[in-house]
Order: structure tokens, then C-alpha cells, then sequence
């Protein structure tokens, strides 16, 4: 019972993550909503060159509070990815 708990409140943490990530897509780099799934990619589908990253280095940090490693997100490519890794570096 305890797991299943800890399952859902990791779930809903995630969730949040997805769509505190939308919205600074959205609203800071005007990326199109619609475009926003959870298998895009970041740089084909989002649009998202070396300069948005830096914009939205400085985000994660002052919304997640960490400091994003370049060298972690070579293997980050959709928006999934990105937000699975704000997730496990949060908290």
C-alpha cells in the first residue's frame, strides 16, 4: 500500500514537472502548445537551439532550483526526457 502511495505522489510530482515545463515553453520561448507532446523532440519538433538552452538553463534553475550539467543532457531528446530529468534532480 505504502509503494503505491509513494507510486501516485512521484506520478502527480511528474505531472506538475510536465506542466510547469509547458508553460515556461510556451510562455518564454513561444513555442506552440499544440506542439508539446511527450515524445517530441526538443530540437527537430520544439525548435529549441543552443540559445533557448540557455534560457532555459537559467528557468530550471530558478524554478527547480539545480543547476542543469550539459554533459546530462546529451542523452535527453524529447520533452519527456527533459522533464524525467528535472524530476530526478529535484527534491
Amino acid at each position: 500500500m505504502h509503494l503505491l502511495i509513494y507510486q501516485l505522489h512521484i506520478v502527480m510530482d511528474l505531472k506538475q514537472i510536465e506542466e510547469k515545463v509547458r508553460c515556461f515553453l510556451v510562455e518564454d520561448l513561444e513555442i506552440d502548445e499544440e506542439k508539446i507532446a511527450p515524445n517530441a523532440l526538443l530540437k527537430e519538433d520544439l525548435g529549441i537551439d543552443s540559445l533557448d538552452f540557455v534560457d532555459i538553463v537559467v528557468i530550471v534553475e530558478k524554478t527547480f532550483g539545480f543547476k542543469i550539467k550539459p554533459e546530462d543532457m546529451k542523452e535527453v531528446k524529447t520533452f519527456s526526457q527533459f522533464c524525467e530529468y528535472i524530476a530526478s534532480n529535484v527534491g
